[in-house]
This record gives C-alpha cells, structure tokens and sequence, in this order.
C-alpha cells in the first residue's frame, strides 16, 4: 500500500495570505522563549537579593563598617560633641567648682556679658585679632610663596626658615617677641632708634599689648600658609601662564589676574582654618602679655581661661565660649556661602 503524501504549499513572502509556518512557529517560540528568559532572570535576581547568603553578607559588611568607624565616631563624640553641649548646659548655671552640683540661673550669665562693658571691648579685641592675623598672615604667605616659586637663590633654605616659625611652640615664640619688642635691649629699640625714635613699650602699655600679640602671632602663623601658598603654586598648570605671558601678561598683572583666581580655593581654606585657630590663640597671650595692662589684650579664649581657673566663675566662662562658638560658626557659615560664589576650583 503507497502512502500519499500532501505537499505544502511554499511560502511567499510577497503574499501575506500564504503563512510561513516554520517562521510563524519559530517567532512564537522566539518570543515566548525570550519573555520566559526575562522574567526567570528577573526571578532568580529576586531570589539572589533575598536568599539568606546575601543578607548574611550584608548584615555582615555593615557590622564591619561600624566596627571601622566606631573608634573614631566614639572619640568625636566623647572630646568634641558632648564637651560642647555639656558647657552650653553650664552656661545656663552658677558653679565655683566647690558646690556639689551646678545652680541653674537661666539667662543671667548671658545678661551679665552682654551689659558688661569689659566684654564688649574684650569681644572687640578678639575681632581685632583674628581679622588682623589672618588677613596678614594669607597677604604675607602669598607674597613670600610667589618669591620662593620663582627660584630665587638658596631656595630650600628660604623654604626652612619660612617655615620654622610655625614649627616653634607658641610659649617659644611669646618669649622670643617678648625679647624683641624690649624697648631697653630688643630688636625694636634698634629698629626704631634708626629712625631717631625710640622704641614703645609694647607689653606694659594699653596702646602697644594688643598689637605685640598679633604681630607675634601672625608672625607664627606666616610659615604655614606660605608653604601651603608655595607647593600650591608649584601646581598651577603652566600651560595658561605660557598663554598669558604671549598675551603679554606680566608681573603683578599676571599675579591679579591668573595667580589670585587659581589660589582661591588655597585662600578659602587658609581663612576658614585661621578664624578658627586665632580665635582660640591662648600661650602667646598668656606668655606675653597676660591679657594686660587690664584688658587691653585679652580675647575670648583667655576671658574663658580667667574666668574658669581665676575667678572660679564657671558660668560666666562657659557663656563666653558659648558666644565665642556662635561667632565662630556665624564667620564660617559666611565664609562658606561667600566661597560658594567666589571661589573657582577649576583648574
């Protein structure tokens, strides 16, 4: 017995009613085989992301993080966060040191400041200071760290003795201006005798004390930001100082106009750094001049000491590093909305 067998019609593919069956078959199959695909990867990725291993590894990853950041975040919150919150709390109080525990008095402490007039002038000596200090110590180390990048002889000498003063302890430098500003034997007897005059009485009178000091200190502080200012320089790209010199930039020109804008993230960091460190300035006061004659060199930083270890007067000091921390934070909130605008980190 012979079997017939039907043939199929072939496929055209120029007439749409005659179907492609492999093809048709196959594209189901192709589709459906893909979609599958998709949701089984999609699956088993869910099932990656809640399979015990995983939530092994990562309970496991972030108890090593805590474990890493523990020792740190600990001492943060031991030396910095709780010392300023527990003296916010103090100054609210009266405490000698003597009493068992501090009397809460409100805001009598703060009233006190704000009506004493010594506190005005000492919160203005303090201003007087900072701004003073900083703004020499940036205009100085910027001039000194363009001579030194400009190659001059003996170079890395020049670059160690910039830079020893901020090595010195701030006791070693108050003694060391204490010898200088002597208006007998000192420096500033020579000095001023070259002129025909003679020398102030810069430690023991009310109109010289406040300057002794800032002198002294921002003397101190001139070898840090000239080195700072100095390696800084030495990466600026050459490439814009060989385009500006064909445009025949030079000089304080070029100073003003390419080096200035460059070193503003430099300036910007060298300021915030500053207000905070010279409003905190505590030996070279206490070595030089005490915070006299009276209060005429007194700042904050050592109202907060006298008051504290002097007069026992807890309190009272810990309102005064409670205003000296509100200042602090209301310069460098300024500051940093003012560098926002200003400062251009592009090289």
């Amino acid at each position: 017995m012979t079997l017939a067998v039907r043939p199929q019609p072939p496929s055209d593919p120029s007439n749409p009613s005659v179907p492609d069956r492999a093809g048709t078959l196959g594209g189901v199959t192709g589709t459906g085989s893909a979609g599958s695909g998709t949701r089984g990867t999609a699956l088993r990725s869910e099932e990656r992301r809640r399979s015990p291993q995983r939530r092994r590894r990562v309970r496991r990853d972030a108890l090593l993080f805590g474990a890493l950041i523990a020792p740190n975040l600990i001492a943060i919150i031991v030396f910095s966060y709780y010392p300023a919150l527990y003296n916010i709390g103090l100054s609210f109080a009266d405490w000698d040191f003597v009493a068992p525990t501090p009397e809460f008095v409100g805001l009598e402490n703060y009233r006190d400041l704000l009506t004493d007039p010594g506190f005005l002038q000492i919160l203005l000596n303090t201003l007087i200071f900072t701004g003073v200090s900083v703004v020499g110590s940036i205009i100085g180390g910027l001039l000194l760290g363009s001579l030194l990048a400009t190659k001059v002889p003996l170079t890395g000498f020049a670059q160690t003795m910039a830079f020893a003063p901020h090595m010195l302890p701030g006791a070693a430098v108050g003694i060391l201006w204490l010898f200088m500003f002597d208006p007998n034997y000192g420096l500033s007897r020579w000095a001023f005798s070259l002129f025909g005059a003679a020398s102030p009485d810069w430690t023991t009178t009310s109109d010289w004390s406040l300057w002794a000091i800032t002198i002294a200190y921002t003397w101190q502080r001139l070898g840090f930001v000239t080195v700072i200012c100095y390696t800084a320089i030495l990466d600026l790209p050459k490439d814009l100082y060989e385009a500006a010199a064909l445009d025949g930039a030079h000089g304080v020109k070029l100073f003003r106009h390419l080096t200035l804008p460059l070193l503003s993230p430099i300036t910007f960091f060298l300021s915030i750094t500053g207000v905070i460190s010279a409003a905190q300035a505590f030996d070279i006061i206490s070595i030089m001049t005490g915070g006299g004659p009276g209060i005429s060199s007194s700042t904050l930083s050592w109202m907060v000491y006298e008051e504290a270890f002097k007069n026992f007067d807890i309190g009272t000091a810990s309102a005064a590093a409670t205003v000296l921390l509100v200042i602090l934070l209301i310069i460098t909130y300024v500051q940093v909305r003012y560098g926002e605008k200003k400062v251009n980190y592009d090289s």
